[in-house]
């Protein structure tokens, strides 16, 4: 019965250019445009899920469609994929707005301060201003989710949720120590092999692999993960880890003593529990108020 209710959620895929880059978005729930929806059932919330590194938006679908059966339809759920992280596929068309900021705007748009003005311009672009906000950042989606609160506290946010938070001192931890040298220097060496590895692989080939490590795992997607073995994708999340180890040092007390009301971080463990229960009974409910 469960199952047959997480397959009656509607989730909608859609490729947007946001600062001049194919951006993956997907939507959970009836709403697809926000901005122009004029509909006395508009809702008044929308809770935005930033990913971690890398940024493949297919497989948060699940965690989605936990979160909108937990509120009982009320809020749409909006996954967003990092600039770089996605390729539409060919037959998919990617939306524009003359609303977009210009790539020239965003000085290195792939690195970690790129991906935070990438997701600033997406919510000033796509989300109505008055529209209140629940940003959920997984991993390095918690910086950004914070840079989000700093930089831009025009924003109608009201809670900032932290799961699995790397937000200090990255290159210091155990599994920090070994990422930093492979991906601060040993990733150049490992370019061209990638390249000349993934590259000729036919779409059905990489299907098929993606098809068997899924199932290996234990994992569905009813979104296409090719950009998993898509050499473009791979090389933007290796840099963009090399930053996060670089920059990711100090933890920013003072934007979050500033917001603390809206940051949820010492419940971490107990909200992460509600979820994951709430993707095996999607029948039970989290509060998130108006």
């Amino acid at each position: 019965m469960d199952s047959e209710i997480e397959e009656e959620i509607p989730v909608h895929e859609e490729y947007i250019l946001c600062c001049g880059v194919e951006t993956q978005v997907l939507k959970c729930g009836p709403w697809t445009d926000l901005v122009n929806d004029q509909s006395a059932n508009k809702p008044k919330l929308l809770i935005f899920i930033i990913t971690g590194n890398p940024g493949f938006s297919a497989l948060y679908v699940p965690f989605a469609k936990a979160l909108y059966s937990s509120t009982k339809r009320r809020f749409p759920v909006w996954v967003i994929s990092h600039a770089g992280h996605a390729f539409a596929p060919k037959d998919k068309k990617i939306l524009t707005t003359s609303d977009d900021p210009n790539v020239q705007e965003i000085k290195d748009i792939y690195g970690l301060q790129g991906q935070v003005e990438h997701k600033l311009a997406f919510l000033r672009t796509h989300v109505p201003k008055e529209m209140k906000l629940v940003v959920i950042g997984h991993s390095i989606g918690c910086y950004i989710s914070l840079q989000i609160l700093k930089h831009a506290p025009e924003l109608p946010i009201i809670r900032s949720i932290l799961l699995f938070p790397t937000i200090e001192r990255m290159s210091e931890s155990p599994k920090g120590k070994i990422a930093t040298p492979v991906l601060c220097w040993l990733r150049y060496a490992l370019y061209v092999p990638g390249y000349l590895l993934l590259k000729p692989w036919p779409e059905k080939i990489k299907s098929l692999i993606i098809r068997m490590l899924l199932r290996m795992m234990n994992l569905q997607s009813e979104f296409s993960l090719l950009n998993v073995l898509e050499p473009f994708c791979l090389v933007n999340a290796a840099y963009l880890g090399s930053q996060e180890m670089m920059e990711v040092v100090k933890r920013d007390n003072e934007t979050i003593k500033e917001h603390l009301s809206k940051v949820i971080t010492s419940v971490l463990q107990s909200l992460w529990k509600q979820l994951v229960c709430a993707t095996a009974r999607p029948n039970l409910n989290i509060t998130i108020s108006q």
